[in-house]
């Protein structure tokens, strides 16, 4: 970025003006910084980039679990085995990335300067709900993108301060926010992971409960979609998995992840299509 203007040694005035979003002042200051408004390329191209997959999350009394598979795909090939997709936002909040990989990661870290920028300017935090609104925003942004198939879809999802419980926001290209329930999950293989939540889950988990639900649903995503990865064993490859709750923001150790991904597995011996629900 240029600095202080060359006469006065003054910074420019829209240094000045105030304002609690990062993203306008780059809109103003520097625009060609923010990726929306870079030119669009001339026909579709995501299918050549690589993509990361898979997103699940899950509510229980207290917080809000999330977590993502490790890898990234190009096509038919697998681009990457150990890519990270899940990530802390601020200190009560989370956010995962299907889609494009770049892109997403480049709105992940605006995302997160936003929400810095916000609490430097105002003196506190925005609402969760106004977090997921900036984020839309930032979604919005990117639609000439997402047309020539450089799409990026969220995940969000943080503790309510006010409310006291854990909420999960899901999004469309467009920057449509859609408030979930009880759980959630975006990417290629989600179809399969909703089945598995589906049965799984139920009201009153306890934050390790409902992180094994969240491993469950991945591992029956990758057991159908060839876009998500499982637990890689030998490499030791698990999914991130994050916790936030009343104490914040917390990534789950992998070596518990690790522990939760080998509960799976061997229960997958006896049981390949995974743990039954009660019929009543």
């Amino acid at each position: 970025m240029a600095s202080h203007d060359s006469h006065n040694g003054r910074l420019p005035g829209v240094f000045m003006s105030p304002g609690s979003s990062f993203t306008d002042f780059l809109s103003s200051y520097s625009p060609d910084l923010l990726p929306a408004r870079r030119t669009p390329p001339a026909s579709p191209v995501g299918d050549e980039l690589p993509h990361g997959t898979t997103i699940v999350s899950v509510t229980f009394p207290g917080g809000v679990v999330m977590a993502g598979d490790r890898r990234a795909t190009a096509g038919n090939v697998i681009a990457q085995r150990d890519i990270e997709k899940v990530f802390r936002a601020d200190e009560f909040s989370a956010i995962a990335i299907a889609g494009t990989a770049g892109l997403g990661l480049e709105l992940v870290r605006l995302f997160q300067v936003e929400l810095e920028h916000y609490e430097k300017m105002e003196g506190r935090t925005l609402s969760l709900e106004g977090k997921a609104n900036r984020l839309a925003t930032m979604i919005r942004g990117n639609l000439a993108m997402a047309m020539q198939g450089l799409v990026v879809v969220p995940l969000f999802a943080g503790f309510d301060e006010v409310r006291g419980t854990g909420r999960i926001f899901s999004y469309d290209a467009a920057g449509g926010k859609y408030e979930e329930h009880d759980h959630h999950t975006i990417g290629s293989g989600s179809v399969f992971a909703r089945g598995s939540m589906k049965k799984l889950y139920r009201p009153g988990l306890s934050e390790e409960d409902a992180a094994l639900v969240c491993v469950q649903a991945l591992y029956d995503a990758a057991d159908d979609d060839s876009a998500t990865g499982g637990p890689d064993l030998i490499r030791r490859i698990f999914p991130v998995v994050s916790s936030v709750t009343a104490d914040g923001y917390r990534r789950i150790p992998e070596e518990q992840v690790g522990a939760l991904a080998q509960t799976v597995v061997d229960g997958r011996y006896n049981a390949p299509g995974g743990p039954s629900a009660p019929l009543r």
